[in-house]
């Protein structure tokens, strides 16, 4: 399993088995998700998202589809 779905895991509170691109983000996408994952992306990628277009995402594939993007 990757690292950024074992760090997505761990910020939705969900098991790393059910991490996947079709995720919803749900109920656990909240500010502090928001910013847990701002750092996970940083960390991994070494590049920075927006903290409103990561809030307009609502699958793990977004969330990854944004990270792949910026600079």
């Amino acid at each position: 399993m990757s690292e950024f779905y074992e760090g997505m895991a761990e910020i939705l509170d969900v098991d790393v088995s059910e991490v996947g691109p079709d995720l919803e983000l749900g109920e656990a996408w909240d500010s502090l998700a928001i910013v847990s994952t701002i750092a996970l992306i940083d960390e991994i990628h070494d590049r920075s998202v927006s903290p409103d277009a990561l809030a307009q995402c609502r699958t793990v594939g977004q969330v990854e589809a944004l990270a792949a993007a910026a600079e």
